[in-house]
């Protein structure tokens, strides 16, 4: 029996995939959406595997899509969460300076904020203690009040429920070759008008078999965390230092979460492969081959040092290691013993080969029927209502 033909196929059930889904049913009523997902059940990667913290919008620059959707994701994400009675914790950010050379770049931050239309504010550090008296800083420091935390997991499940609800479909174990060899998206037993390439860390993979993306290549980064009970750290706010002039990276801070533990890290290790969370399993052949490509890019380009992030990176491998940095934006953490070590995530980076350079922003390319979103990293997390609504809105619909 011929399959019935779909109005959209998304490929892909993480949380970019479902608020395109979700989307799509709020603006047009009726129309069949399917949504495939690879795994057994959702949120096995980036989806159930981030922080959990809802950004307020001010670390990207006012002309990316980052900026564009993070700080109207925070406040629908807060709504979502209110409505589903998904616990939310508004506890808010310091970014601190950690010498004289951060201090100067949190007026970066600060101006990046003013022009995304987010709330935060420079005050001194003699102020410092009324918000988080663990932490320590240089002169000044960055106050967001909107930055804030939830459980990842817990909204992908609200975003599945919404999604069934309007009439949505959801296959687990349900794709693998989706290219066949005429240089079409083509999945056996399934039929679509419009097909949305959500894939997350496999996203690229797809669309460089269609002919996108050719400028791209893979690196993924592991980012490791460390936990222990608030009891023996008692910080009440998150804690992060002033990022890195270019790399894509926030370095290592202090997150909360929901069960009243404090987390520091990540770490940002270049790793082989994609779905790589521990050394021997994750990563195939030609996970390796797109991770030399990029990690070649990013040798030859004069945008980032490979060598300083390594430098920087690898030891945090070590607990004492990865402590000691955070201790200098928190210093009492040297004083706790009982870390215990969080499930790995994987930050599915791109690299442009062009120019050597990790690519800042979402990227979104179209392909006759075929819409693919790129690179969708932090902080896709919390810009995904909005994200897919303008997917939905802009994208798609004109062409349904």
């Amino acid at each position: 029996m011929p399959t019935k033909s779909l109005d959209v196929l998304i490929v892909g059930a993480g949380v970019v995939g479902l608020a395109i889904g979700n989307a799509l049913l709020d603006l047009k009523p009726g129309i069949s959406v399917k949504i495939l997902e690879k795994e057994s059940h959702l949120g096995k990667h980036a989806s159930g595997r981030n922080s959990g913290v809802l950004h307020a919008g001010f670390y990207y620059s006012p002309d990316s899509l980052k900026a564009r959707f993070c700080r109207d994701g925070n406040a629908e994400l807060k709504t979502l969460c209110r409505q589903h009675g998904i616990p939310v914790a508004e506890v808010g950010k310091v970014v601190v300076a950690r010498d004289q050379a951060e201090d100067a770049r949190l007026d970066d931050l600060f101006t990046k904020g003013q022009a995304n239309g987010v709330e935060v504010e420079l005050l001194s550090a003699s102020e410092l203690p009324k918000f988080e008296p663990l932490a320590v800083t240089t002169n000044r420091f960055l106050w967001s009040p909107k930055t804030a935390i939830s459980d990842s997991n817990l909204v992908l499940t609200a975003l599945q429920q919404e999604f069934v609800a309007k009439g949505g479909l959801i296959s687990i174990n349900n794709w693998a070759q989706l290219v066949n060899n005429a240089n079409e998206i083509s999945i056996p037993g399934e039929s679509a008008k419009l097909i949305v390439n959500a894939a997350g860390a496999q996203s690229d993979r797809i669309a460089r078999e269609l002919g996108l993306a050719q400028h791209y290549a893979m690196l993924p980064f592991m980012g490791i965390y460390r936990s222990v009970s608030a009891d023996l750290l008692p910080v009440t706010r998150l804690v992060y230092p002033v990022p890195h002039p270019i790399n894509p990276f926030l370095g290592v801070h202090f997150t909360l979460t929901l069960d009243g533990k404090v987390k520091v890290g990540p770490t940002a290790i270049p790793v082989l492969g994609r779905e790589q969370y521990s050394i021997t399993a994750g990563w195939s052949v030609a996970d390796i081959g797109q991770a030399a490509v990029a990690a070649l890019a990013l040798v030859k380009g004069e945008a980032h040092s490979v060598w300083e992030i390594l430098k920087s990176e690898l030891p945090k491998l070590n607990q004492r290691s990865l402590v000691k940095a955070a201790s200098t934006i928190v210093p009492a953490a040297l004083t706790v013993a009982k870390w215990q070590r969080k499930p790995p995530g994987i930050r599915a980076q791109l690299v442009d080969k062009r120019t050597g350079e990790l690519e800042q922003d979402f990227v979104v390319e179209q392909f006759h029927n075929s819409i693919h979103v790129l690179n969708a990293v932090s902080p896709g997390w919390t810009s995904a209502l909005p994200f897919g609504r303008w997917i939905a809105a802009e994208k798609l619909l004109p062409l349904l």
